[in-house]
């Protein structure tokens, strides 16, 4: 193991990429020339265009966050009473329930890509259940065919948290283009980011003057407000960052894949550690996270205790999702009948290693190597133990 050096620079779990500072610092001078900062100006309506191409529809809308999007979102779908949720995702996802008054029910995910358990889903169903919020965690597509069946049978609104799933397709068709809704995060941490910022796809085109009141305080005219809405726009600045990235999306992914594949390579067969299996033909993946999961008997420690081991090394990864939304203090008070066996079994192994773009795949390489001597450490040392105690 001491033939394995401590990186000298920190090894965040993600960082951001940004274009070249003389494109960005040029895009700035539009900016300034047109003193226009806020309320769709310009840059934003153009960026607004670009996105609509991307993702092949016009039924879209930009936000200042996608926390934002998502709370305006079911507002505007008109969503109340009950959502069937997961409890396996960041806590953004239900707060946007909780501030619009809607009650989460629980249900549990399926033990591969951590997507919501169908079965679970319809089992949840009750005369009070108006919609389905599930979220494609890590970019893994959520079984989006079984779900909308579950949905139109039970005549119940299918919206998905897409925060992690810039760039996804199934077949020839955007993952924007599933479900009545789709909320994107734009947010620094994510592959794809504009600063801040997030978007709404959706179906019904006449949502479209909704959510474009509700962001906005609501006004139809300088004189005329129709609804109390709020300030959620997205600025001139997270746009042009956004118009600028988009021009990189395909490179970003491209080189997610192959760290993606040196650690799949190098730590595929380690005892005790799994990874994801590999995703249904159809799905083009976006490579956003780097998940592994755990087993503390297999491996010879923890994931916590691997969690801080790395920490010793500069390599810092993210127990994430863990805790469960669930069991935060806000959120105790929430019945759960579902017991949840699958989402806390990976709540307490996930990890999720570093991934961004311009990470070295030598670096990834040592990652690798550090986490596979870790874990043949702690076995040698269990063993000598075993011995002397024999």
């Amino acid at each position: 193991m001491s033939t394995i050096e401590r990186f000298e620079e920190p090894v965040y779990v993600i960082r951001p990429f940004l274009p070249p500072l003389e494109e960005f610092c040029e895009g700035l001078k539009e900016i300034w020339d047109n003193h226009w900062l806020t309320n769709n100006g310009p840059v934003v309506q153009r960026f607004g265009r670009e996105l609509s191409n991307y993702f092949e529809t016009d039924n879209i809308c930009l936000f200042t966050n996608g926390t934002l999007a998502l709370q305006i979102g079911l507002q505007g779908m008109g969503i109340s009473g009950e959502v069937i949720t997961t409890p396996f995702t960041f806590v953004a996802t239900t707060h946007a329930l909780f501030w619009n008054k809607i009650r989460p029910v629980f249900v549990d995910i399926e033990p591969d890509f951590y997507t919501l358990d169908p079965e679970k889903v319809e089992a949840a169903i009750t005369p009070w259940t108006t919609a389905i919020l599930a979220v494609h965690v890590f970019g893994h597509a959520c079984k989006v065919n079984i779900l909308a069946d579950i949905a139109r049978r039970h005549n119940l609104k299918l919206i998905y948290d897409a925060a992690h799933a810039f760039g996804v397709r199934i077949g020839s068709r955007s993952i924007a283009h599933f479900g009545d809704m789709s909320m994107f995060s734009f947010h620094a941490t994510k592959l794809y980011h504009s600063l801040e910022g997030g978007m709404l796809a959706f179906q019904d085109s006449g949502l479209k003057s909704v959510f474009d009141y509700l962001k906005n305080f609501g006004f139809a005219s300088e004189v005329e407000v129709v609804m109390p809405g709020t300030n959620a726009k997205m600025n001139e600045t997270q746009a042009l960052m956004g118009s600028m990235v988009l021009g990189y999306v395909d490179k970003l992914i491209e080189r997610r894949q192959r760290v993606t594949e040196i650690y799949r390579e190098r730590l595929d067969g380690v005892p005790g550690i799994k990874l994801p299996p590999a995703l249904p033909a159809e799905v083009r993946y976006n490579y956003a996270y780097m998940p592994i999961e755990v087993d503390e008997k297999q491996f010879g420690m923890s994931r916590n205790r691997l969690h801080e081991e790395l920490k010793t090394y500069n390599i810092y990864t993210r127990r994430y999702f863990y805790p469960l939304v669930c069991d935060y203090s806000c959120y105790r008070s929430v019945s759960v009948k579902d017991p949840l066996t699958v989402a806390r079994k990976v709540a307490s192994r996930i990890l999720t290693l570093p991934i961004y773009y311009d990470l070295p795949l030598d670096d990834v390489r040592r990652i690798c190597d550090i986490i596979i001597a870790l874990g043949s450490k702690e076995h040698d040392r269990q063993g000598s133990k075993l011995v002397a105690e024999a």
